[in-house]
């Protein structure tokens, strides 16, 4: 049996879940593939939202309906104002979230919205009709048919790992890359490129002995990141975790190096 949907997304990061909801919220029938149904919006380099320039983007998403906001308001562990020495123009809304509430809150606005249909899997291929996208091929062999598709993959098109010296296949750490859209568009003419980013290690905040570092206090008037739902953050705002702040040295540059 072939489903067919008004519009398709691929992937379901931050960009995909947005995407997804988006269309849903106009009245679009969507398919947001993932492969995993527990790994929506995970904030996988760091759990903070916003910081300069970046937490104007937040609320510009906010302003045109987006869903960022609301999550972030949801998650929060910490809020600052950056920038406040200079101009209000210049001040930025950061956020520390809940990296595990952030992605579960994400997860259920996609299951409560009734136009949006979640399926697990890896696609592998487009589908064309007279040189135009009209759906999309997926790992196991299901066919799904739609008048747009949306790719929101991230690091997952034939992603590559390091750690330390030692590289392997994946899109993230535990997860297996996507193969077979990348030389698909290839095929099509279309240029590709690789890009990297780094993602720092998790340590237990019970090793760290704390006192020797810089305590950093949220503000004491935290401020939402959303205009729409004023009651969503109502649990944290009385009850902000710090933030640390240290430095490396040089000692710390000999480790890397070596």
């Amino acid at each position: 049996m072939i489903y067919s949907y008004d519009v398709i997304v691929v992937g379901g990061g931050h960009a995909g879940c947005e995407a997804a909801s988006a269309a849903a919220n106009l009245g679009s029938s969507v398919l947001l593939i993932n492969t995993d149904l527990t790994s929506f919006a995970r904030m996988s380099c760091n759990p903070a939202v916003g910081g300069i320039a970046k937490g104007q983007i937040v609320r510009e998403i906010d302003a045109l309906g987006g869903m960022m906001g609301l999550v972030t308001d949801a998650s929060t562990l910490q809020f600052r104002m950056l920038n406040r020495s200079k101009g209000p123009a210049m001040w930025s809304p950061r956020a520390q979230c809940d990296k595990q509430v952030f992605s579960a809150y994400w997860r259920n606005i996609l299951e409560m919205n009734c136009k949006l249909d979640i399926y697990a899997d890896f696609v592998t291929s487009f589908l064309f009709e007279s040189s135009k996208i009209c759906g999309v091929k997926t790992n196991t062999g299901a066919i799904f048919k739609s008048r747009a598709v949306i790719l929101a993959t991230g690091t997952f098109l034939n992603g590559r790992m390091f750690i330390g010296r030692t590289s392997f296949e994946g899109g993230r750490i535990g997860e297996l890359s996507s193969h077979g859209l990348t030389e698909q568009l290839v095929s099509l003419g279309l240029r590709t490129g690789r890009m990297k980013t780094g993602t720092p290690p998790r340590i237990d905040i019970s090793s760290v002995d704390t006192s020797k570092l810089l305590q950093q206090l949220g503000d004491n008037n935290p401020e939402r990141f959303s205009y729409y739902d004023q009651a969503s953050a109502v649990q944290w705002l009385g009850n902000q975790m710090p933030c640390f702040i240290l430095h490396t040295n040089e000692k710390v540059h000999d480790i890397l190096r070596s």
